[in-house]
C-alpha cells in the first residue's frame, strides 16, 4: 500500500492509516504483542472509523492461533496495584501469580479497565483465585479473552479523538 502524506491537523486514525506498514504495525504492537494480530490489522487499513478498526481487532484477536497467544501474552505485565496498597496485599498477589504462572505457564493477564484503583486490588484477587480453578484449556480462553478487552481498550486510548470515542465495554 502507498502512502500519502497525512495533514498537520490529520486526527490519529487519519495518521494511522496513513502511516508506513512498519510504523503502524508498532502503533498495534504496544496494544498487543501479536505479530500475526499486527500484521492483519495493518494490511487491511485504511478503516474508515474507530468502531470498524475495533471490530477488526476483535475479529484478528478471535483468531489468534496458539502460538500468537503465548507470543502475547509473553509480553504482558499484572495490572499496577495503587501506589497506597498494603503490604500483605503485595505478598498475596504475589502469591497467586506464582501459582498461577506455574499452573498455566504464562503471566496472568486481567482487564481493570473502568474500575478505580480501589476496586482494582479486590478484582484481581477474586479474579486469580477463581480463574486457578480452571483447567488450562479453559484458562487459556479466558486469557485470550482478557488480551482481547486489553488490546481494544489501549486501541481506543492510542488513538482517542479518532472520530467516534467508543468505549473498551
Amino acid at each position: 500500500m502507498q502512502t500519502r502524506a497525512t495533514p498537520a491537523t490529520a486526527t490519529p486514525l487519519e495518521r494511522f492509516n496513513t502511516a508506513p506498514a512498519e510504523e503502524a504495525a508498532q502503533t498495534l504492537l504496544a496494544c498487543l504483542h501479536s505479530h500475526a494480530w499486527a500484521h492483519r490489522l495493518t494490511a487491511h487499513r485504511p478503516y474508515p472509523d474507530l468502531p470498524a478498526l475495533l471490530a477488526a481487532a476483535d475479529e484478528a484477536s478471535y483468531d489468534l492461533s496458539p502460538a500468537d497467544l503465548t507470543e502475547a501474552l509473553t509480553a504482558e505485565t499484572l495490572p499496577a496495584l495503587p501506589e497506597d496498597t498494603y503490604a500483605a496485599a503485595h505478598t498475596a498477589l504475589s502469591a497467586a501469580t506464582a501459582a498461577y504462572e506455574s499452573r498455566f505457564g504464562h503471566v496472568f493477564v486481567i482487564c481493570v479497565d473502568g474500575l478505580t484503583p480501589d476496586e482494582t486490588l479486590n478484582h484481581v484477587l477474586a479474579a486469580i483465585r477463581s480463574r486457578l480453578n480452571n483447567d488450562p484449556d479453559e484458562e487459556r480462553l479466558v486469557a485470550a479473552e482478557e488480551l482481547r478487552h486489553l488490546a481494544r481498550g489501549r486501541l481506543i486510548s492510542t488513538l482517542r479523538g479518532a472520530g467516534n470515542r467508543a468505549t473498551s465495554h
